[in-house]
């Protein structure tokens, strides 16, 4: 077959009919003739097929079903029905069930060739579109999930398991983690990829607006009303609902959400008609939402419902070797904003990122990525480059580095200050490591340690540290 040709199968149980179509498209068309629709199937799964053109009554397999077959299988590939003239209806059922188009016997060439041509270029559209979709599934997934510490990677594997199931999703973390890259993923490794994923940040907006954004408003429904609005819930039907800060919900919202979770149906403000949904529900928020219910701030029945999956991002100062990764994706991402053709970072750079606490996670660290290339003069980003704040940090927290005793006394002081920072550094990512296998059981993280449960709990105490943030 010539590869620069399209290729088209031709299912016709009448062997006179197949012919005198090959004849007519062989010249621009690599053709492969079928007496029935099981004959074209094999032909379609065995070759690189571009479009498929299908008289509706044959044996075995007749038009429709062979029809049926390729939608399920090859979306890409435009079908075209061949019916008699005095059955025009079987062309319009089978266009209702996806046929691109149709023709009519007795079929003219030019008139074949046209549709043909007309196919072909609706199959390569589609082709492209699926072919974008699938870089949008990897651009707004994994890849942008950049990390080689063990727990993210074990959030990870958990988002490949639960993507493909209905269940709702509660995500914890810090602002600036990644919460929302996480939502994405599993939006975009889902069947429902393919469908809208709707956002809404619930504490950026008025809570008398709140309640109309989320479930929409009927025309007259308030003052400024003018027109039907649709909300989120009904935009992100069959797709993804993500609610960012659901900490931040009002409690007379928090009644309606829990409504709408158990019964997958609301009504728009000022509407008396139920509209029902089955948008996925992933929400996150930035604080202990287990606490907020012991507060009275957030409904236990809600935050169980939202809680079937749960997530914990872990801050990037519990993860500080992924930063190195972190830089040099920035990098790379923001080379364009500096002219420089060798855009480098320090070593000593590199240290001070390194050791930087980053209270705003990774959106912090990608902020000061942007400047520091920006700021770069000849591309090597210095630690001139860097914000005071971060080099202040550095050096305070080597200041031992600077400073030489000079007597026995100070000396032998000097060394017991550094003993107790190395020991306590220590501890620190002793217990840390603790929780993060043990998920936060203090119970479980004694037996693992051999500490008893009191001891666990001065090592909490001293470090600051809340095992409860640990717990998925």
């Amino acid at each position: 077959m010539d590869e620069h040709k399209p290729t088209i199968v031709i299912a016709d149980d009448e062997d006179k009919e197949r012919r005198v179509i090959s004849l007519n498209l062989k010249a621009n068309y690599n053709v492969l003739l079928a007496q029935n629709g099981k004959q074209a199937a094999d032909l379609i799964d065995n070759n690189r097929v571009h479009l498929v053109l299908t008289d509706f009554n044959m044996p075995e397999m007749n038009g429709l079903e062979l029809l049926s077959w390729v939608q399920e299988n090859y979306k890409n590939i435009p079908v075209i029905i061949i019916t008699a003239f005095g059955s025009i209806e079987n062309a319009v059922e089978a266009m209702k069930l996806g046929a691109h188009d149709y023709i009519t016997k007795p079929i003219k060439i030019d008139e074949l060739e046209a549709v043909i041509a007309k196919s072909l270029l609706f199959g390569k559209l589609l082709e492209e579109n699926l072919v974008l979709k699938e870089k949008i599934k990897k651009y707004e997934g994994f890849n942008e999930i950049i990390t080689v510490n063990p727990q993210m990677k074990s959030l990870i594997g958990l988002i490949g398991q639960v993507a493909q199931t209905p269940a709702t999703i509660l995500i914890e973390g810090e602002s600036g983690t990644g919460k929302m890259l996480f939502a994405r993923a599993v939006h975009y490794l889902s069947s429902r990829a393919d469908n809208p994923f709707i956002e809404i940040n619930c504490g950026a907006i008025p809570h008398d607006l709140l309640e109309s954004e989320l479930f929409g408003h009927e025309r007259g429904a308030f003052t400024g009303a003018v027109n039907m609005k649709k909300g989120k819930f009904e935009l992100a039907n069959g797709g993804t609902l993500f609610l960012d800060e659901i900490g931040e919900l009002p409690l007379d919202l928090q009644v309606k959400l829990l409504h709408v979770l158990e019964n997958q149906k609301f009504t728009r403000v000022g509407g008396t008609q139920f509209i029902t949904t089955n948008a996925r529900i992933v929400a996150a928020t930035n604080k202990n939402l287990k606490s907020e219910v012991d507060k009275g701030n957030f409904r236990q029945d809600l935050f169980y419902r939202l809680r079937v999956v749960y997530m914990r991002i872990p801050p990037l100062r519990e993860r500080k070797e992924d930063i190195p990764l972190l830089i040099d994706h920035f990098l790379k991402k923001y080379s364009g904003l500096n002219k420089s053709s060798n855009l480098v970072v320090a070593e000593k750079s590199r240290k001070i990122l390194q050791s930087f606490n980053w209270e705003g996670n990774i959106r912090e660290l990608e902020n000061i990525m942007q400047q520091s290339i920006i700021f770069s003069k000849d591309g090597r980003i210095t630690p001139e480059n860097l914000p005071e704040e971060v080099t202040a940090a550095y050096k305070e927290e080597n200041i031992e580095e600077e400073y030489i005793p000079s007597t026995k006394d100070d000396l032998q002081e000097e060394k017991r200050k550094r003993t107790d920072k190395i020991l306590n550094e220590l501890e620190n990512k002793f217990i840390i490591k603790l929780l993060n296998s043990t998920e936060g059981n203090v119970t479980k993280a004694s037996e693992m340690s051999g500490y008893d449960r009191r001891q666990i709990q001065n090592l909490l105490s001293k470090h600051n540290i809340d095992a409860e943030k640990f717990r998925k």
